[in-house]
């Protein structure tokens, strides 16, 4: 067990450290190191076998991971590409779970259909987190970073609804798809709807009694554990609990959270993201050979041959999918054709190449059960975890290294309908800077004569907004006062945004990192 080894497991924590600096240092995605990372544990001499309860990985894992994916998703731009991202999220789960439910079957021997859905639905969702790392310091167009990351949510959701239906049915031995469908729309609708309850008794709780940074966080941590294990409860889909509790949380964020909360959560679900990850990959890693030494009936070179084939199918299959769900609607009818511009094939083949499965996946098969209720070994469950880890390498260390060079060669051109991100953030700045500038006018108008420090204030946004150039002056002794006037404009300038926010003309990851910025602003100044 994991507390038996807890030097082992903290050692390895430092390891997984040491691969995130030198990922920064090489300019890699460190999801590519951390497979990488898991692959050489079971090289190091005297590692012992570790391993967790499947429910425990999923209860500890999988709620964070899910609610931090809706807690930055923005939902202004999920609904506005609502129909690209519901179309490929579903799409993809349901097409590449039933396209390896069948090949499975046909090339594993002894494999069933319900194993070959169990495993299509935990390899079927594309890791938000992974892509996001490849392509931050990458030129892609802000429509195809809002349809992954909105995608991954979707699909994460699905897949993990399908995961679910599979082992019941592996479980059971009994399946019936009229059944599964009216069980499949009971426990969504009522999963969506536990989700939507707790968040909002958390927002009530979080707006009106929660007055602290020190009791914020904690709750918020505990929010998609309580949606989840709630929703489990009653046997109903505490997954999409979590997503859309979270959802519901993120977009009323800015009613609840102030400077310190945001910077504080910031920080916390980084940092806890990272550590989930970490964990999963180590654990990966300690249970390898274990996994290996379990594939009775296959060879190395078999379960490596499978793993590989469906990784190639899996691949493809997303790229067609990308291409369907992009073009077809655009053939069928002229309304997404007049409300988007063409995105092109170079985008759209980076967007299918974009799909590297990743700590979702492999949390998933990792909580696949030991045993079946009848005391016997769960089938195939090592093969299918190698399978899983044999499709998490090939995605995330071929076309994640690969990705950067593609979009290289393709050049793939800006298809904005908007303004450009430098743009978006240029033109908020300056409608900031103005609005400061005419408060200021009406409410220190005097004291901008009278008080050097205050004309300093004045001059930086006049600077800021072209209305003029800098000037020298001798500091004053009025610091309190510059202080209120700055905490003030920072004050007026969250508000403002948040009324741009609501423009939709701006993409709200802008906002979000302006918003930061006076954060930041605040931090500094109530330090002083």
């Amino acid at each position: 067990m994991v507390h038996q080894n807890l030097l082992l497991v903290l050692i390895l924590f430092f390891f997984i450290a040491l691969l995130y600096l030198w990922s920064e240092r090489l300019k890699i995605s460190y999801p590519i190191l951390l497979v990488l990372g898991g692959l050489a544990i079971p090289l190091i001499p005297t590692v012992p076998n570790v391993g967790l309860n499947p429910e425990i990985i999923f209860l500890i894992f999988l709620p964070p991971l899910l609610f931090e994916a809706a807690w930055t998703t923005s939902w202004k731009d999920f609904w506005a590409r609502k129909e690209s991202i519901f179309s490929l999220g579903f799409g993809l789960v349901f097409s590449t779970s039933l396209i390896i439910a069948h090949l499975s079957v046909a090339i594993i021997p002894g494999f069933t259909l319900a194993l070959g859905f169990l495993l299509g639905g935990i390899i079927s969702p594309p890791d938000a987190v992974a892509a996001a790392s490849v392509l931050k310091d990458l030129k892609l167009p802000r429509r195809g970073i809002t349809i992954l990351e909105g995608e991954s949510l979707v699909n994460d959701a699905a897949s993990l609804t399908v995961f679910r239906f599979a082992t019941i049915a592996v479980l059971t031995g009994h399946f019936t798809f009229t059944e599964a469908i009216v069980d499949f729309a009971v426990l969504a609708f009522m999963g969506i709807a536990v989700g939507l309850v707790m968040g909002h008794l958390l927002y009530l709780v979080l707006r009106y009694w929660a007055r602290s940074s020190r009791i914020t966080s904690p709750i918020i941590l505990m929010a998609p554990y309580l949606m989840y294990v709630t929703a489990e409860k009653f046997n109903w889909s505490g997954v999409l609990a979590v997503v859309s509790g979270g959802l519901y949380l993120s977009f009323h964020a800015k009613n609840f959270l102030n400077y310190q909360t945001r910077l504080q959560n910031r920080e916390i679900w980084l940092m806890l993201v990272f550590l989930l990850n970490g964990f999963v990959f180590i654990l990966i890693g300690l249970e390898l050979p274990m996994i290996v030494d379990g594939l009775v009936g296959y060879s190395l070179k078999e379960a490596i041959g499978y793993g590989l084939l469906i990784s190639a199918t899996a691949i493809l299959i997303r790229i067609i999918l990308v291409f369907l769900t992009t073009y077809i609607p655009r053939m069928l009818t002229g309304s997404e054709k007049e409300r988007e511009n063409d995105p092109g094939w170079r985008l759209t083949f980076v967007m299918g190449w974009a799909g590297m499965r990743g700590v979702v996946s492999l949390a998933a098969a990792l909580t696949v059960p030991l045993t079946t209720p009848e005391g016997s070994t769960f089938p195939h469950r090592n093969l299918i975890l190698f399978i899983t880890f044999i499709v998490i390498l090939v995605t995330l260390v071929f076309q994640g290294l690969t990705l950067p060079v593609i979009l290289r060669i393709l050049q793939v051109p800006q298809v904005e309908e908007d303004l450009s991100v430098d743009d978006q953030m240029e033109t908020i700045r300056l409608r900031l800077a103005r609005r400061s500038a005419d408060y200021m006018h009406e409410h220190y108008h005097s004291e901008i004569h009278s008080h050097g420090a205050v004309r300093r204030i004045m001059e930086q946004l006049q600077r800021t907004t072209t209305l003029g150039d800098p000037a020298q002056d001798d500091r004053t002794s009025v610091k309190e006062l510059k202080k209120k006037i700055m905490l003030e404009l920072i004050a007026l300038q969250r508000v403002y945004l948040h009324e741009i926010n609501d423009e939709n003309k701006y993409d709200e990851e802008v906002i979000r990192d302006l918003e930061h910025n006076l954060d930041l602003e605040e931090s500094r100044l109530e330090k002083k």
